[in-house]
């Protein structure tokens, strides 16, 4: 184990809340302070730890996909550049949801709840009621607390903090947080669908043992790891040698321009891959060592599960093509809609960005209702003939020309259906994934 793994290792079985620094660290476990420096940097990309202004780095609960969607106090310092006031015990808790404090005392005690966050200003009443019921408070306009209000939270464990926004600031951003953490939680990653009971065979292992296991295991292909677990190459069983060579060392016949994904890999980069370099299996590796193995099977399976699954959160896509309604027609497919504000450039026309958008995924859509679900873009050629003003409504029309059993390609048009004059026209060559 290296000393990196071994800081990384330290800071997974420290205690949710506990705080740390480069220089504990470098003391505790005898390493440099660079070297601590970027394993507790790692340690904050992998999100084990968080940084906290005028407080420090403190250790806290990792987010999975089943809480991706919630924060921690500390996330939310950061979000609203805010400062601890009292609590700081309580910073490694999640949030469950925030409520603005805009009501009377009364009125707002019956929407409390453990694990919740109370926006409210300069109100103390509201603040201790607050705490009473188990919930953090976020002080708004820069205003402070009483050391009577500190001193109960430090009690409680729960944050207060302060931060110079408005009311109404402070929740667009901590709700602007929520929507992103949405959207990542849909991605898709390697390590959602790959098997981590991984047949692999050692530097050390022999060309019959190699043999023997490929044939157990029934796979093409497996990863090679030396004696720590680290990957350094895969053999195949084109690889192999014929027989008398049982006793040869499998690293002499092994291939070691491996290609391999990480963990938190997206499925659709793993995909492009097994397109481009023609690969069944890609290696997964977490810090370099092996930890699990995943073929163009899953990797078309899980994309046929993102194709029938909308998106929770609302990406930039979503946000455009909302306004479009799609209709199948006699020789193709058509959008039909109308040039809103969010769509117009800084010239006051629609951006080229968002016609070229609106195009492509046009042409997507009538490959996919032609039974072609999984596919790769090759290229993608646009021509423009004329500027869009706001409010036009437009038409645009995609259909197949040319397909085979590998690639399709697709006209696409977009006209002014005021007009009835092109605004463009573009072509879309694709590859087709097969399992």
């Amino acid at each position: 184990m290296t000393k990196h793994e071994e800081i990384i290792k330290y800071i997974t079985n420290l205690k949710i809340g506990t705080k740390i620094s480069v220089r504990t660290i470098a003391n505790e476990l005898n390493v440099s302070e660079g070297t601590a420096y970027r394993a507790i940097k790692d340690a904050e990309n992998m999100g084990l730890v968080s940084a906290v202004p005028r407080i420090g780095t403190v250790r806290i609960e990792k987010m999975t996909k089943r809480n991706i969607e919630k924060l921690t106090y500390a996330e939310v310092v950061n979000i609203v550049d805010g400062q601890v006031l009292g609590g700081r015990e309580g910073l490694h808790k999640t949030l469950n949801k925030f409520m603005i404090g805009a009501m009377t005392i009364d009125a707002m005690e019956k929407y409390m709840s453990p694990g919740n966050l109370l926006i409210v200003g300069n109100r103390e009443e509201a603040q201790k009621l607050a705490l009473d019921k188990e919930c953090a408070v976020l002080i708004t306009g820069g205003f402070g607390c009483s050391d009577e209000i500190k001193q109960y939270a430090n009690q409680k464990q729960l944050p207060i903090i302060s931060c110079s926004y408005d009311t109404f600031t402070t929740a667009a951003l901590i709700n602007k947080a929520l929507a992103e953490n949405l959207i990542k939680k849909d991605i898709i990653l390697v390590e959602d669908i790959m098997k981590t009971d991984v047949a692999f065979v050692t530097t050390q292992d022999d060309v019959g043992k190699t043999r023997r296991i490929i044939k157990e295991a029934n796979y093409d292909l497996l990863p090679v790891v030396d004696e720590h677990q680290k990957l350094v190459g895969v053999i195949s069983v084109n690889d192999l040698p014929h027989d008398g060579f049982d006793y040869e060392k499998v690293y002499k016949f092994m291939n070691k321009n491996v290609i391999f994904v990480t963990n938190k890999t997206s499925v659709a980069y793993a995909a492009h891959l097994t397109i481009w370099d023609g690969v069944k299996y890609l290696p997964v590796v977490e810090g370099k060592r092996l930890v699990g193995m995943v073929s163009r099977q899953d990797i078309v399976a899980a994309l046929q599960q993102i194709s029938g699954q909308p998106q929770i959160g609302e990406t930039i896509d979503d946000m455009i093509l909302k306004n479009f309604n799609f209709e199948e027609i006699d020789n193709g497919f058509k959008y039909v809609g109308k040039i809103l504000p969010e769509m117009l450039s800084p010239l006051g026309t629609a951006s080229w960005n968002t016609l070229s958008l609106i195009m492509s995924t046009l042409g997507l859509m009538a490959l996919k209702c032609n039974n072609n679900i999984n596919i790769s873009v090759d290229s993608f050629t646009v021509y423009y003939m004329k500027p869009v003003q706001l409010d036009t409504n437009i038409a645009v029309y995609a259909r197949c020309i040319d397909s085979s059993k590998n690639y399709s390609k697709v006209e696409v048009e977009m006209i002014s259906e005021d007009d009835k004059e092109i605004i463009g026209k573009a072509l879309l060559s694709t590859r087709i994934f097969r399992k």
